[in-house]
């Protein structure tokens, strides 16, 4: 690739993020907001993961991010230029990487959570296959936007399976500061933090850490796989209706759980990861532990030495709870039309959704 084909490329897809960020930035709670902000700034700037930051100049920054944003809400996504000519639509994950992958760079597109788009093009750090799916690391980021998932299951939920290895250390480097500001010993992320050895410098932690946390985010990326096929392409197709935010969280959760439950923590059981086993726990948030709030005692039971009898137990019991759920939402959504929607919600929401303990 010419420079001026790569520098051409860059400033589309980085177009393409500015633009989802006009739309969806505001979409989250002020202080994820800020927490998004302060970090993009980072990677704006090209700045280390533990650069100081001034409060003034990142408010500055935030305001001429702001600024832009708004004169692009109405802008449409553009079209990419491709080395060697021609143009690609936004959304053509695959026909881009078709030509760029054997260039060394990785580029990502789609829809998370209430149909929030997502881009950004990276340097490819690595390609496999596992289980029969193609896995794609990208490393060093030249676009991207606000939010940045770490990893996803590209595809329609059929693969590839992709890794942002430089929106994973990030990731971590904001777990790691947070502890820092207010350690809880004996909580997950300071198991976490004892196994990797952080408090003897991030940086040196770092190498490891990352490498448990891209295999972690592939082991979630293939049980999701697993999900898929036994959930059928229904489910891709209930997410896409699904607008409102909390129902599409929750029918996440849900697969999520059938995800890790089924695949994720039985590997890492088998394997004796006991390190990446902190880390999915120290991750253990949101609508997922409000859908299975017992979950942690199993860590507890395993962490107090019953050799994961409990956690192990815990997962089948999940497994079954939350497979039944998706089936039974899959059920009101294709037997109800227009009022679907605020019925899986209704469902989601519902104490039955919570996976009981033993």
């Amino acid at each position: 690739m010419q420079p001026e084909e790569q520098v051409a490329l860059v400033r589309a897809v980085q177009s393409n993020c500015d633009i989802a960020d006009a739309r969806h930035a505001a979409d989250t709670t002020l202080c994820t907001y800020l927490l998004q902000m302060r970090e993009f700034c980072r990677w704006q700037r090209g700045l280390g993961l533990s650069s100081t930051l001034q409060r003034a100049d990142v408010g500055d920054w935030i305001a001429s991010r702001e600024s832009l944003w708004d004169g692009l809400q109405a802008q449409a996504f553009g079209a990419l230029p491709l080395p060697g000519g021609g143009q690609a639509e936004p959304f053509d994950a695959d026909g881009v990487n078709a030509r760029l992958l054997p260039m060394g760079l990785l580029y990502g597109a789609g829809l998370v959570g209430a149909g929030r788009p997502v881009f950004f093009l990276a340097e490819l750090h690595h390609q496999g296959r596992r289980d029969g799916l193609a896995v794609l690391q990208g490393g060093r980021e030249h676009a991207r936007g606000l939010l940045a998932p770490v990893a996803a299951l590209a595809g329609s939920g059929q693969g590839p399976v992709i890794v942002r290895r430089e929106s994973l250390a990030r990731w971590g480097w904001e777990r790691w500061e947070a502890f820092t500001l207010r350690p809880h010993e004996g909580s997950a992320l300071h198991a976490l933090t004892q196994a990797y050895g952080f408090a003897a410098g991030f940086d040196q932690a770092l190498p490891r850490w990352l490498e448990d946390q891209v295999e972690l985010a592939v082991l979630h990326e293939l049980g999701e796989y697993r999900a898929g096929l036994r959930l059928g392409p229904r489910w891709e197709a209930l997410l896409q209706h699904l607008q409102g935010r909390r129902a599409n969280a929750l029918a996440r959760a849900v697969r999520d759980h059938i995800a890790d439950l089924g695949h994720t923590l039985p590997q890492l059981l088998d394997r004796g990861a006991d390190a990446t086993l902190h880390g999915w726990f120290a991750a253990y948030d949101g609508h997922r532990q409000a859908l299975y709030p017992s979950l942690p005692a199993a860590y507890a039971a395993w962490r107090g030495g019953d050799g994961g009898r409990g956690l192990r137990a815990a997962c089948e019991r999940g497994s079954a709870h939350f497979e039944t759920l998706a089936h039974q939402v899959l059920a009101l959504h294709g037997s109800l039309g227009d009022a679907a929607a605020a019925a899986v919600e209704q469902r989601l929401a519902a104490p039955a959704a919570v996976c009981p303990p033993a």
